[in-house]
């Protein structure tokens, strides 16, 4: 359908109000759809204009008109609901039983132990992971046996635009796929599931696993880049990096030792997109990781996960790993479920600051709904 005269299209709307707005995530949503727009380094760039009225890129993009009532709605259930951390059926600490794998992951290995499973037992025929070039720049990385899961185990902490490799393995009829997923990344493909628009809705069909990372934010490409050589350090020794808890610094790992950079310093690098973020424990995944890193429990829960089961498919591959002995659980200190709450509402309430802030008016919220309950929960003590 072509836009009507005088009528903006589909794309001119995007780059207005998410390219241009600094809202773009470039979790790649709108990329491999078309051949208009593609990722340059970890932005996402229009090359030709489109007309096209009612456009895939803008129905999935996780910064454009979102209905989150409606999404937790259709893909949990009610009963699971949490107005801080979303649906939660099953609350773990976890990690790999295999010793190699958690010398490989990061902390606990729980995601690479979950998709090594899926793979091995047919549930998906590849995963999307993220992989880094010698510059630290990311890409999304169709894996397909454990070996290349594991080589790209661990922590990234710069953007990757894995929607867009997904939408690309899944055009290619290339079988079942599972996903490794921000937040963000998450939102997006729970967009797609609901199939907004039908022209090609069977692709989404073949997502059949989404593992969540717990997510505060990423690091823009080009100011990382720059902070990484105004510290000496090549970004091709990198072997991971780390937010050790009380630190307040970016541990970076290389082959000549550890490097530590202030926090100080990396604030300034975050992509200014993660600022109007609400979900810091990727919502709308199957199964939701991050590490179990709280206060003064940090050294007796290092080299362990938080898993949150949230959907009947999550349980599904959880249950088959205890089932397997591919995981091993144990019960989470008391007080650490509170604990992740109140930190995940907490970054909720100052997204919506700073969307308050960025419109100017408590009645714009940009890419939310100021009538969904959830929104308005944590708008109460924002002032207006």
């Amino acid at each position: 359908m072509v836009s009507k005269a005088g009528k903006p299209s589909s794309q001119e709307i995007l780059k207005k109000n998410v390219l241009n707005a600094d809202l773009c995530t470039g979790c790649g949503a709108c990329v491999n759809l078309c051949p208009y727009q593609v990722i340059y380094h970890d932005r996402t760039v229009q090359l030709h204009r489109c007309d096209l009225d009612d456009g895939k890129c803008r129905a999935f993009c996780p910064r454009w008109e979102i209905d989150l009532d409606l999404l937790r709605s259709s893909l949990c259930d009610s009963a699971d609901l949490t107005p801080e951390i979303g649906a939660v059926k099953d609350y773990y600490l976890s990690r790999a039983t295999d010793p190699k794998l958690r010398e490989i992951a990061q902390h606990g290995g729980t995601v690479t132990a979950l998709m090594e499973l899926a793979l091995t037992e047919g549930v998906i025929d590849s995963a999307i992971v993220s992989a880094g070039n010698h510059q630290q720049e990311q890409r999304g990385f169709k894996a397909i046996d454990k070996v290349s899961l594991q080589k790209n185990a661990g922590s990234k902490f710069t953007v990757s635009p894995i929607v867009a490799a997904f939408n690309q393995i899944a055009a290619e009829n290339s079988g079942n796929v599972g996903v490794v997923a921000t937040p963000c990344q998450a939102l997006a493909l729970a967009k797609m599931r609901l199939k907004p628009l039908q022209d090609d809705a069977g692709h989404i069909d073949k997502l059949k696993i989404v593992i969540g990372l717990f997510c505060g934010w990423t690091l823009a490409q080009e100011k990382f880049q720059a902070l990484l050589l105004l510290n000496n350090i090549n970004p091709a020794t990198i072997t991971g990096m780390d937010i050790p808890v009380g630190k307040k610094a970016l541990v970076i790992k290389t082959g000549s030792g550890e490097k530590i950079i202030s926090f100080d310093h990396v604030e300034s690098c975050i992509r200014e997109a993660c600022r109007y973020c609400l979900d810091s424990t990727a919502e709308f995944a199957d199964i939701s990781v991050g590490s179990a890193r709280f206060g003064n429990e940090w050294e007796e829960m290092r080299g362990w996960n938080q898993m949150i089961v949230r959907t009947a498919r999550g349980s599904k591959l959880v249950d088959l790993a205890l089932h397997r002995g591919i995981l091993e659980v144990r019960k989470a200190p008391d007080g650490i479920l509170k604990e992740l709450k109140e930190a995940a509402a907490e970054k909720k309430r100052t997204a919506l600051e700073n969307i308050v802030k960025k419109s100017g008016s408590v009645k714009n919220l940009l890419y939310l709904n100021n009538s969904d309950p959830l929104v308005k929960k944590f708008m109460v003590k924002i002032k207006r």
